[in-house]
């Protein structure tokens, strides 16, 4: 019986490992929608958000949605280069 289980044992070990989502990191996520964002803008709070996400969200309030806190501008700025490195991780990955 020992010697069956050291056998399937070392055939799972050789087994290659099954094929898992590799998880977004964190910061490609928008703390609105909580899904990877692909329109990634800057809020005046430091934080990035999906634009149309950060767009409903200014339309009815002037707060930042991770802080709370008074946002000191509604401006929007481009995020380009976390846009770059979604669309890096998506091609890595085959999203």
């Amino acid at each position: 019986r020992a010697a069956e289980e050291q056998v399937s044992s070392s055939l799972a070990a050789e087994r290659p490992p099954s094929v898992e989502e590799e998880e977004p990191p964190a910061d490609f996520i928008c703390p609105i929608t909580t899904e990877v964002m692909s329109d990634p803008v800057m809020a005046a709070d430091g934080h990035s958000y999906e634009r149309s996400a950060i767009e409903r969200w200014l339309a009815t309030k002037s707060t930042s949605p991770m802080t709370g806190e008074a946002l000191v501008h509604s401006f929007l700025a481009p995020n380009h280069t976390l846009r770059r490195q979604i669309r890096e991780w998506e091609e890595a990955n085959a999203c």
